[in-house]
């Protein structure tokens, strides 16, 4: 089977950079499938102008793919056919978790493929004992299929810690179109973005933070190598963030400030920084470092639960919930950073669906 090609304005978008949210899993108190408010995340992701969504992934919960969950096909056709009946007049990109042993991950290829996603974000996790000799091979098997965009996954939630060599390799394979960095580590970071700036395929790959502990910051800095004499640079453009899975309207309008402040002799600069100290904060609260991230989704959850986009937190492990205090630190960064929220955009996007279905009913 011959890889699908990405689309010539979704190319672009995507080497434009954008703001990508992370897509949550809407549950009911039974937790089962809540279809009424998942539909309705990807429909306040496109309302707030962002430019893509990845379903599938982390932020979705990795158990939807279970046996006796069996929600991945479900995820992504829900989250497709939204997009598709939005009709947007702008590219949306589509892109599809995909992890597991190399059966699997073409598996789950295909599927987003037959749903018409653009890329496959593949995850390096859950491959412990493996060379990595045997996990380029398994990229190269996706890449066959769909585009792939890399994904360098903390240790903390189950990636591991690849060699700037494996970096080098991994940028040469035709059809990676991107990578997002989530080391949550400057020094693997940097491995990244050199490894890419020493690929003959520099110029093709766009960088995407997702780097949540440190999203301004990551999107500001320009990195420099010199090589064969020459000085060659690499930026993230955009983020694909499971913090960008709440407050996104808000995300959509400081990326928009960054690439104002990165074209304007950098004007501007000191307020982002200090700004990056406030999202970072912000994040803390809501992924919850301080217990091992434990906490990660349940605090994603309760942002959007109080905003009314879910109904309740619940995860389908009963056992993922907020550490203590967490809710706490959720309150009390709600309270020092409120222009960081987009509570009043999400209140009027609520109240414009509920205007809809009351006119098709």
């Amino acid at each position: 089977m011959k890889s699908i090609a990405l689309r010539p304005d979704i190319h672009s978008l995507l080497q434009a950079g954008t703001v990508i949210p992370a897509h949550p899993l809407a549950l009911n108190q039974q937790r089962q499938l809540d279809e009424a408010r998942q539909r309705n995340l990807t429909r306040y992701y496109m309302a707030s102008e962002a430019g893509g969504v990845a379903v599938g992934v982390h932020t979705t919960q990795f158990a939807i793919r279970d046996p006796e969950i069996n929600l991945y096909e479900t995820v992504l056709r829900l989250a497709a056919e939204e997009v598709d009946s939005a009709q947007l007049n702008r590219p949306f990109i589509k892109v599809a978790g995909i992890c597991g042993p190399t059966d699997q991950a073409l598996y789950e290829a295909n599927l987003a493929v037959q749903y018409g996603y653009d890329l496959g974000l593949l995850s390096m996790g859950g491959l412990h004992g493996w060379t990595e000799a045997a996990i380029l091979d398994r990229v190269r098997a996706v890449a066959d299929v769909i585009p792939v965009f890399g994904f360098y996954l903390q240790p903390s939630v189950g990636g591991q810690i690849f060699s700037y060599e494996f970096w080098q390799q991994f940028a040469e394979i035709p059809n990676v179109q991107a990578i997002k960095v989530a080391a949550f580590n400057r020094y693997q970071t940097l491995d990244v973005m050199r490894a890419v700036c020493h690929s003959s395929r520099r110029e093709v790959i766009a960088l995407y933070t997702g780097n949540d502990d440190n999203i301004i910051a990551d999107l500001l800095t320009t990195y420099r190598f010199t090589i064969n004499g020459q000085a060659v640079e690499k930026k993230f453009v955009g983020g694909l963030l499971g913090h960008w899975a709440v407050w996104t309207q808000k995300a959509v309008e400081l990326l928009a400030e960054i690439k104002a402040c990165l074209s304007q002799g950098h004007a501007g600069l000191d307020q982002l920084l200090t700004r990056n100290v406030d999202v970072t904060d912000s994040n803390a609260a809501f992924f919850d470092p301080a217990h091992a991230f434990h906490g990660c989704i349940p605090g994603i959850h309760e942002v959007l639960r109080r905003q009314g986009l879910l109904e309740g937190r619940w995860c389908l492990d009963p056992t993922e919930e907020l550490s203590p205090r967490q809710l706490e630190e959720i309150d009390r960064v709600y309270a020092m950073y409120p222009y960081l929220n987009d509570d009043q955009f999400v209140a009027e996007f609520l109240h414009t669906q509920q205007k809809l279905e009351l006119n098709v009913v």
